[in-house]
């Protein structure tokens, strides 16, 4: 075991600790967005004008990421991601200035907003291919920033919601910029040694589009996954954040769904930490089997629990998420090429983030035609289903780790 431990590659390397305060603080900066935006637009516009942000903020990055994954790869993630940072510091900081001055115009939040989501569709692709680059041992980097992600997803809101309270909404987009701005250091600081790929400098934009999507097509275990996280994203992700603060909040009270989430924030870094020991021979099957841990989550809220039922269920939930992703985005960082693997990740985040983002916009026009505690007690019966599917499937059951 000693021997074991010794051979392991240091994990905390200058590159990786740049490259994970680099995530932490961007993504702390996103988390507190939803509910800055929710607030301080809400107050001035209602929540159709909450919904214009961030619709707009949404559909720039379903419809570009393919583009963020071939710049990613001509140019380097790297550069794509200091860029789109830097660019919404400069939209977060306009927005800051317009709350310190006055009410600033719809159109104005609209096109901030806008411009943040094509950045983020920039930034997103090379999240995945970053991580060999700055970590040799890629699971483990994987389960660690997990745990970071946890952290970020709970002390955001709340950090936000303490900010808009004591200061107002200038002081968040204010912080927000900040955010960006570290995120966009900490990248610009990485030493790693540039990984020279061989290109053809003739091939267009559309032929890199192509050749993405030629590499996603011919992975079968990959766009199985995805046509079934489309299901999973429709009828079980997505709606499940709108109906369950509705039915936690109105049965317990809007505390209630505070530590709901943290315990599922808590499960995830369970989930981690899971990850980086456990090292199954096969990733996608084992991450499937733990997966199943979630059908807890909206089964604890559609059965009315008492809230130390539904905390448990949120924990559980949480743990089998983390452990699913971590397998996930390993495989996907180990098995994919170094030269196509940011237009793979591209792909495969549109796919995933189609079926949220639709059906979050259903959740409401739905509910009011399905009681909310029976299309819960569906996205449980479709949660167990998504596992059974991915288990029943030969290529993603089989699948070994590189």
């Amino acid at each position: 075991m000693q021997s074991a431990l010794a051979t392991r590659p240091t994990l905390w390397t200058r590159d990786f600790t740049l490259y994970f305060a680099a995530r932490a603080v961007s993504l702390l900066g996103d988390a507190m967005m939803p509910v800055a935006t929710a607030l301080a637009v809400g107050a001035v516009y209602g929540v159709s004008g909450v919904g214009y942000v961030l619709a707009v903020w949404t559909t720039p990055f379903v419809l570009l990421i393919v583009f963020g994954g071939v710049f990613a790869d001509r140019i380097g993630a790297r550069t794509m991601m200091v860029g789109a940072d830097l660019v919404r510091v400069v939209t977060q900081t306009v927005v800051a200035v317009a709350f310190f001055t006055g009410t600033p115009p719809l159109w104005l939040l609209l096109l901030t907003s806008a411009l943040a989501g094509t950045a983020a569709a920039m930034f997103q692709p090379g999240v995945n291919g970053m991580v060999p680059l700055v970590a040799r041992d890629p699971q483990r980097a994987n389960g660690t920033l997990k745990i970071g992600d946890a952290a970020t997803q709970l002390g955001g809101p709340v950090l936000a919601g303490l900010m808009m309270a004591l200061t107002g909404p200038g002081t968040v987009y204010t912080f927000d910029a900040a955010t960006f701005l570290a995120s966009a250091t900490c990248l610009a600081l990485l030493r790693y040694a540039p990984v020279v790929l061989p290109r053809d400098h003739t091939a267009t934009v559309l032929r890199d589009l192509r050749r993405g999507w030629a590499e996603f097509r011919s992975r079968t275990w990959m766009w199985s996954v995805i046509v079934i996280w489309v299901f999973f994203g429709l009828i079980v992700f997505g709606p499940l954040i709108p109906l369950g603060s509705q039915q936690i909040g109105d049965r317990l009270g809007e505390a209630a769904y505070g530590w709901a989430m943290a315990a599922m924030g808590t499960g995830t870094v369970f989930g981690g930490l899971i990850a980086i020991r456990f090292r199954p021979a096969h990733p996608l099957a084992a991450g499937a089997i733990a997966l199943t841990g979630f059908v807890c989550l909206p089964l604890s809220i559609a059965l009315a629990l008492p809230l130390p039922g539904l905390m448990a269920g949120h924990l559980i939930g949480g743990t089998a998420w983390a452990f699913w992703s971590v397998m996930w985005s390993t495989s996907v960082q180990t098995l994919v090429a170094p030269d196509v693997l940011n237009r793979v990740t591209a792909y495969e985040v549109a796919g995933s983030v189609s079926g949220v983002a639709v059906g979050q916009a259903l959740a409401g026009p739905v509910s009011s035609i399905i009681a909310p505690r029976d299309l819960l007690f569906l996205a449980t019966a479709v949660t167990a289903a998504v596992c059974a599917s991915l288990l029943l499937i030969p290529p993603i059951r089989r699948l070994r780790r590189a």
